[in-house]
């Protein structure tokens, strides 16, 4: 049997099992590249060069920039932000994905996405809708943005520099806008007005705690909490908090109404999960005075975990602070959870077997907490610094840039952040290496690997010249419909780039041939290989793969009549600004 047909019927198989999921996605990328190698039909070389491709390093540097991102609190600062100023649930997610088009447009669509998952899943969450239900639209919003311009996406700068090879015209920085924009925009309808009844709902892959912890958090000067009443300050509809006491000088308010109004030095009962009590810590200008006070005493907080009160404890039946919690054990308390929901505030609450605490401390401090508080979490990366938040928006915002002007390789401009990140103690090395998602990392690699076999034995040019040739009679017109279904086929097991550069030779040399001009067959190429919907083996999709705990047939579903939309409107827009 010749290399062509083993291949693609070892694609037809692989293609199978990614549909059905009889193993997880990473697993079948493996067991594929394994078969290639036991056949032949890559050398190891060729096989493992995907491992350590711009791609990936690009990926795995993206996710670690993404975690040094939410380690400063921006992510969550833009989610409150754009929390803010939505009216409904809605138009919340229409204004971000119009958004994200347009940063997408400018930048790294790949980069794009990571930015953005955080804040729009936290966005979801608060708005009670799944994520499944708006991190698919994410990714494929970022992709259409990444049509409107040269650098919206590294395939359309690698088409650039191939057609300087070939001896045309590379192409304008605004030039795809005129098909790109229209694409994007009627893009960006169906997945307003379409999308929404094909998205499957399903609960995010990692539910924060349902713990809800009661915190005495005090208003610091110059919050902007201050002066305003319960309701305008979106505590409990934007932050996840809800109020149950307010202590002023030496009286306490207990449940107070949405109309109080908070002034400087109020110390707020809050409850909620402990997530939200960190964020609204780090965001909105208030502070635990019994944190406050052991980096009075010269402990620096490194971990955070959460302790279980256990029968026998000396605490059992006293305040925090007639035991002398923070004396005694050199850690501050920053909430209390008990299963019986209270009115009451922290300082005042008497420890009970079964509480669970929230502890900041020291390592050293927290492992020497005793034998009647147990560990059962540690939720140390939710800690949130905004002191560090210019000096990695910084970072991440100078790989983007450099990345996207071309100024750096962005794999470069990337790898370069993280090591800034990293020197400057953004994220520690242990974080950086959790926050990589491996199996996505594993999936994209093999898939590079079967894309160079794909174009190595020749089944990508057979393939693409058969369709081309029976579709040839139908005219210009017919040849770039072809064309442009033949690259959004090829976009789904290789990459993006790669699909492109087979198709360009073909494009060019059978225009020339038939006495068309090339421009408009390179256009729809281009288009047709940066909208790779139908599968989530585009990088921007694997992004939300995990984090909306989809499947591929999922991807199937909604990114078919995606593609439809875009091909539409590609083929009625380019033949009117690239005459044949």
């Amino acid at each position: 049997m010749d290399p062509v047909t083993i291949l693609l019927l070892l694609f037809a198989f692989a293609l199978l099992l990614f549909a059905t999921e009889w193993l997880p996605v990473d697993v079948t990328a493996l067991l594929l590249l394994s078969a290639l190698l036991a056949l032949g039909l890559l050398t190891p070389k060729e096989a493992f060069a995907g491992f350590g491709n711009d791609t990936v390093l690009t990926l795995a540097s993206l996710f670690v920039l993404t975690q040094v991102l939410l380690r400063a609190g921006v992510i969550e600062w833009i989610g409150v932000t754009l929390a803010r100023r939505a009216r409904h649930a809605s138009g919340m997610i229409r204004g971000m994905l119009s958004a994200v088009a347009g940063v997408s447009a400018l930048t790294s669509n790949t980069a794009t996405t990571a930015v953005f998952l955080p804040v729009v899943t936290g966005l979801a969450r608060r708005a009670g809708i799944a994520p499944s239900r708006v991190l698919m639209p994410l990714a494929y919003a970022s992709i259409l943005g990444g049509t409107i311009t040269v650098i919206g996406t590294t395939t359309n700068l690698v088409v650039s520099g191939a057609l300087s090879a070939a001896g045309l015209k590379p192409l304008g920085f605004f030039e795809l806008a005129w098909v790109g924009l229209p694409v994007a925009v009627v893009g960006l309808l169906y997945l307003f007005f379409v999308a929404p009844r094909l998205l499957p709902v399903r609960e995010a892959a990692l539910e924060e705690s349902l713990r809800a912890y009661l915190a005495d958090l005090t208003v610091a000067p110059g919050s902007p909490l201050a002066g305003q009443t319960l309701r305008e300050t979106g505590l409990g509809r934007d932050h996840g908090l809800t109020v149950v006491a307010v202590r002023r000088g030496g009286d306490t308010l207990y449940a107070p109404g949405p109309d109080f109004r908070i002034q400087e030095g109020d110390t707020l009962a809050v409850e909620g999960p402990p997530d939200r009590i960190l964020i609204g810590k780090s965001t909105l200008g208030i502070f635990s005075k019994s944190e406050q006070k052991l980096q009075a005493e010269g402990e620096t907080p490194v971990r955070l975990v959460e302790v279980v009160v256990l029968p026998g404890s000396p605490l059992t039946g006293r305040t925090l602070r007639e035991s002398r919690f923070r004396e005694r054990y050199g850690v501050s308390v920053l909430a209390l959870h008990r299963r019986a929901r209270t009115v009451e505030r922290l300082a005042g609450l008497r420890v009970q077997v079964g509480d669970v605490l929230l502890v900041q401390g020291s390592p050293e401090r927290i492992a020497g907490l005793g034998d009647f508080l147990t560990v059962l979490g540690d939720l140390t990366e939710a800690q949130r610094d905004l002191r560090k938040a210019p000096l990695a928006l910084l970072l991440f915002g100078g790989a983007v840039i450099a990345g996207g002007l071309g100024l750096l390789p962005l794999s470069v401009a990337t790898v370069i952040a993280v090591a800034l990140a990293l020197a400057l103690r953004l994220v520690t090395p242990e974080e950086a290496y959790r926050s990589i998602e491996w199996p996505v990392i594993v999936l994209v690699a093999c898939m590079l690997a079967f894309g160079t076999a794909f174009e190595d034995t020749g089944a990508a040019r057979v393939l693409t010249g058969a369709i081309s040739e029976v579709l040839e009679p139908l005219g210009p017109s017919g040849l770039l419909a072809a064309l442009f279904a033949v690259t959004v086929a090829l976009t789904q097991p290789m990459s993006n780039q790669a699909a492109a550069l087979v198709m360009l030779p073909l494009a060019i040399g059978t225009a020339k041939a038939l006495g068309h001009d090339p421009r408009p067959f390179i256009i729809g190429i281009t288009i047709a290989a940066s909208n790779s919907f139908i599968t989530p083996l585009e990088p921007s999709c694997m992004l939300v793969y995990g984090p909306g705990r989809y499947r591929f047939l999922d991807f199937v579903r909604v990114g078919t009549g995606l593609t439809l939309v875009t091909f539409a409107v590609a083929m009625l827009v380019i033949p009117r600004v690239w005459p044949f």
